[in-house]
């Protein structure tokens, strides 16, 4: 498959986002669309994903583990991306209620119906087992019943993947003063850091609440060009409310673009709250990455039906 080449990356197309906020303010925002990669492995986790499965294959090993929600893109990633590779995938999946009826589970769950049509193999884990998943026993006791394998991390941040976020960049953004984007655990934007240039300003707006995640990046750059804006996580991770899904909804329907609710969604949200309260200069142009994680809409939007609340437009 070509987007899987070992020396080059699908051209994704960068659209400009046209609206009265921007207009008014006299700021410019392109949006890079690193959903249109692949509609499962796509935006960073392909990005993540790329040189990690490249590593596996020359170290020789044939499967590949990795950690994750119940309703996770990157178990539905790496799931896809195992397949695509030849590679047998493992998913330790957090809830171990999960596994008692896999049927049902399946069912249910879009996300893990559509990792294991992709022929992942689920370990399912008590909470408290999945916060010990960093422990030498925890990972003796997977290989004892798996073999030897690839360990790719929850949310695949690792020194690979920033090797592969740094190639969102290129000489085609040099001329924007600011790079925004979401960050989940931290690999994307470390990448766009490590590429960004001098001039240019990183912006990283976090899914999670916590003040962690600063601790991460600097784990991968000494650069200092970036911030992180803290105030629209809505809750946390997969937190929503009613004002971010009208605005979701309202950007599909004024710019023909899908946003996810979790991340690409809320880095939007908080980036057209920015220009409207006049953060950015006059004639600031800005490159906002949209990261993909549209697969997890579907998953989503069953929770918001059984909440009685607003679904997401798809």
């Amino acid at each position: 498959m070509q987007i899987w080449s070992a020396t080059t990356f699908p051209e994704t197309p960068v659209n400009s986002i046209l609206n009265t906020v921007y207009y008014d303010n006299r700021v410019e925002v392109d949006l890079k669309r690193e959903d249109l990669i692949d509609a499962e492995v796509s935006g960073n986790k392909f990005r993540k994903l790329k040189y990690n499965m490249l590593q596996a294959l020359e170290e020789g090993h044939y499967s590949i583990l990795t950690y994750g929600g119940a309703f996770s893109n990157h178990i539905a990633a790496v799931a896809k991306a195992g397949g695509l590779f030849g590679l047998k995938t493992i998913g330790v999946i957090r809830g171990e209620e999960l596994g008692h009826n896999l049927g049902e589970t399946l069912q249910k769950n879009s996300t893990l119906r559509f990792a294991h049509d992709c022929g992942m193999q689920f370990e399912f884990v008590n909470r408290t087992a999945y916060h010990e998943k960093h422990t030498e026993s925890f990972r003796v006791s997977l290989k004892t019943k798996y073999g030897t394998f690839y360990e790719i991390p929850e949310g695949g941040t690792n020194e690979l993947a920033i090797k592969g976020c740094r190639e969102i960049l290129d000489e085609t953004t040099a001329n924007y003063d600011y790079i925004t984007c979401a960050v989940g655990t931290g690999g994307t934007i470390a990448g766009i850091i490590e590429a960004s240039l001098p001039h240019q300003k990183v912006l990283g707006f976090p899914a999670l609440k916590g003040d962690f995640l600063e601790t991460e990046i600097k784990k991968y750059t000494s650069k200092t060009n970036w911030q992180l804006i803290s105030d629209y996580h809505f809750g946390g991770y997969a937190k929503t409310s009613e004002e971010l899904i009208d605005f979701v909804n309202r950007f599909k329907e004024e710019q023909s673009i899908q946003l996810d609710p979790v991340y690409t969604g809320k880095m939007m949200y908080g980036l057209t709250d920015l220009i409207r309260n006049g953060y950015f200069s006059k004639n600031t142009r800005i490159f906002a990455v949209h990261t993909g994680g549209l697969q997890g809409i579907q998953g989503m939007n069953e929770r918001l039906k059984k909440q009685g609340r607003s679904t997401i437009s798809i």
